[in-house]
């Protein structure tokens, strides 16, 4: 087997379940907003695509005006920055996981389509005695995943060509990044959409649990 010697992570559902800070901080603003609310598992398939989308397929369909979304979108920036850090903890085994990564000394990073500032954070929060060669969120004038321009830009930094690198996360838009990239990918089971939108968007390896990426490196 091939050996890698950098990985890229997606941050929400592939280190840390983000789901219920993320669910309470929409559900607030469509309550404020007199929707009715989504429950947490929903969620997992809204997540993803970034703050403006998230509100968007969570207002009720007839109601996706400009106007809501923008609306919707502030208040939940302000109630989401009050919740960010209440329920949201890495997956079990993935602190572990880290810290042998770092004692192998495999280059890792971040990239995510979470804004900049929170995925910062909570990076910071969980991970900040770890040395990750970037940690890149949206950003303003770079496509957002699954365009490979970000998991391109952290590969220059390690030093290491696309297929040294395994792109790492929970969804088909991770799968497609990675392949995007020119990257072999590993779609993690525990994450937000599970095991069969992995098998079928084609990831390299899928795996159970975060113990299992050490036998793929």
């Amino acid at each position: 087997m091939k050996k890698y010697k950098g990985i890229i992570f997606d941050l929400d559902g592939t280190l840390l379940n983000t789901v219920y800070d993320l669910a309470d901080s929409v559900n607030e603003v469509l309550t404020h907003m007199g929707f009715p609310c989504h429950d947490e598992e929903e969620y997992k398939l809204k997540i993803g695509h970034g703050f403006r989308n998230l509100i968007e397929v969570s207002l009720p369909e007839d109601q996706r005006t400009e106007e809501n979304i923008e609306k919707g979108l502030d208040m939940f920036v302000k109630a989401y920055d009050q919740k960010y850090k209440n329920r949201t903890v890495p997956y079990n085994g993935i602190p572990e996981l880290m810290e042998q990564l770092h004692d192998r000394h495999i280059c890792f990073a971040v990239n995510s389509n979470k804004r900049m500032d929170y995925t910062n954070a909570l990076v910071d929060k969980f991970f900040s005695h770890l040395p990750f060669t970037a940690v890149f969120g949206e950003r303003e004038g770079v496509p957002k995943k699954p365009d490979p321009a970000s998991a391109l830009e952290i590969a220059g930094m390690m030093g290491l060509k696309p297929e040294e690198i395994l792109y790492i996360g929970d969804s088909s838009t991770d799968m497609a990044t990675g392949k995007n990239a020119g990257m072999d990918t590993v779609g993690v089971a525990w994450g937000f959409r599970g095991r069969e939108e992995l098998e079928a968007s084609g990831g390299t390896y899928i795996v159970d649990r975060p113990e299992e990426i050490l036998d793929i490196i």
